[in-house]
């Protein structure tokens, strides 16, 4: 078994290095030129993808959480960053709350004025029906013989 998987693991590796120095670019790659290199991954069947991989293109690593003072975007300009790691994205989750949060706060405001300006509307046409009532039960203004002052003899 040893036998058969050893080789497997050779032409695994090369066949992964082949693909990873035909598709990098151009500018990533060190020390010899792309052509050079996929001779030698493929001529030097056990050393060539290895030499490729320690040392054929720029390897960018990814940020350690716990490093001090280096942000993910600063140690990878332009490259991906999970979603939960780019403050882009949580900054833009947190607008999105925001927004739905304050349409939401304006549609109550919205109903809570309507209501208010019922209530005011409904309390003045009260007004208005007691202000007649008041002046029409009292008959004539200027007889002098109201009922909360009686004349004095």
């Amino acid at each position: 078994m040893l036998r058969v998987l050893m080789p497997l693991a050779l032409l695994a590796l090369a066949i992964y290095a082949l693909v990873d120095c035909i598709s990098t670019k151009k500018d990533d790659i060190k020390h010899l030129p792309k052509v050079v290199w996929i001779m030698v991954i493929v001529l030097a069947f056990g050393i060539g993808p290895l030499a490729w991989i320690l040392l054929g293109r720029e390897r960018t690593f990814p940020h350690r959480a716990g490093a001090p003072g280096r942000s993910p975007a600063a140690h990878r300009p332009g490259g991906w960053l999970a979603p939960d790691d780019n403050p882009d994205f949580l900054k833009s989750i947190n607008e999105d709350k925001l927004r739905e949060e304050n349409a939401r706060d304006k549609e109550l405001l919205e109903s809570w004025e309507e209501d208010l300006r019922r209530r005011e509307e409904d309390l003045r046409d009260e007004d208005l029906r007691q202000d007649d009532s008041d002046d029409g039960g009292s008959g004539s203004s200027g007889s002098g013989g109201s009922q909360d002052n009686p004349p004095k003899p």
